[in-house]
């Protein structure tokens, strides 16, 4: 399966780095912590809702030179395009392997958590105020479709996966999932799907590959569906503290969820049970920042990065991970690799190419 459909983001992590009002914590790192356990105190109910396509008149980001360095938090690779997007509703794209980008024209102006294609010219973003956006160029423009500008002081929808063009999956803040079948033209909010009664922040969905769709969240919590979306189970994961990301290997029934303080866990049965992975660094012993998102790559590896500059890469389908802490110690949010194999990075300070490795250029 191609590294599009399979990759999977943390969006629940670095989506708020510097600034996330939709959440309870107005902490400048409130996102790069973010959606941990503190962040459980106050829920809410949310009133079910069946959503149209937006039509009032948008604002559209500022097209900005600095955008490349700006904050990022999701990034993918879209045939030979990379597609990446972040802060002020900047989605950037280049055409040839991150030595130059160009900015879409994007109709908001609110932070963009995470985004998916499922092919080379249809793919959705999701961000604050509830908002999904949908291109069908490969990125270069986008419209969109759903927002809710009620909905918790503009709580952020925080990942996105389709299954093909019609049918597709956002989870978020205060247990948000809705669901479309028809492409995004309608969002139906399916909540209710979920046994989350303390509305939980749902941080990631990802598929796994021969099994079905795996969601993780705040406070360790968990959910399957064999199904395809249309029933949950609830399960008892590994960990009691926040997962921001869960990730699907090459083979079946296996995926990788990761979050907070460098927990890292595997399991090879759609999540009844579950292994820790040990992560230890070559100077500092065992890796103690959070980790953020991670991704599929076509050759069978997977990388996942978080906080401290992490780059945690897997090529035995993450029974164990080579650690690396660049240098620069800056958070990162997303991962994909370009043409050459070199690991194309985004977070604070927008764009980094590095080595397949995650080092700098230059460096081993």
């Amino acid at each position: 399966m191609s590294e599009p459909v399979m990759r999977r983001t943390q969006a629940g992590y670095v989506a708020g780095l510097f600034r996330t009002p939709a959440l309870r914590v107005h902490s400048p790192l409130a996102k790069a912590l973010s959606l941990c356990s503190v962040l459980s105190i106050l829920t809410l109910a949310v009133a079910p809702l069946h959503a149209q396509a937006a039509e009032s008149a948008s604002s559209y980001s500022i097209e900005s030179a600095k955008a490349q360095q700006a904050l990022l938090l999701d990034i993918t690779s879209v045939g030979k395009r990379l597609v990446a997007v972040g802060d002020r509703g900047h989605i950037l794209y280049s055409d040839d392997n991150g030595a130059t980008w160009s900015q879409a024209k994007v109709p908001t102006k609110q932070m963009l958590t995470s985004l998916f294609f499922v092919d080379d010219q249809h793919g959705w973003a999701v961000g604050h105020d509830a908002q999904i956006l949908a291109s069908s160029d490969g990125g270069v423009t986008w419209v969109k479709q759903f927002e809710d500008l009620a909905r918790e002081e503009g709580a952020p929808f925080l990942d996105v996966w389709f299954k093909d063009q019609n049918n597709g999956f956002v989870v978020g803040a205060y247990s948000a999932l809705f669901t479309t079948t028809d492409g995004g033209k309608t969002w139906e909010d399916v909540s209710d799907r979920l046994d989350n009664e303390d509305g939980y922040h749902l941080n990631a969905i990802t598929e796994v590959k021969d099994a079905g769709l795996f969601v993780v969240g705040e406070l360790g919590s968990m959910f399957r569906s064999p199904d395809w979306g249309q029933t949950w189970e609830t399960l008892k994961g590994p960990y009691e503290g926040s997962l921001f990301g869960a990730l699907g290997t090459q083979d079946a029934n296996t995926l990788l969820v990761y979050g907070l303080r460098g927990h890292l866990f595997r399991s090879v049965d759609f999540g009844t049970s579950w292994q820790q992975i040990e992560l230890d660094t070559v100077a500092n012993g065992p890796l103690e920042f959070g980790l953020a998102n991670g991704t599929l790559l076509k050759d069978g590896s997977l990388v996942v990065v978080g906080h401290g500059g992490s780059v945690l890469k897997s090529t035995d389908n993450g029974r164990s991970f080579s650690v690396l802490n660049r240098p620069d110690r800056l958070s990162l949010a997303g991962v994909t690799t370009d043409d050459s194999g070199r690991l194309i990075l985004v977070g604070q300070g927008g764009v980094h190419v590095s080595s397949p490795t995650g080092a700098n250029l230059g460096q081993q």
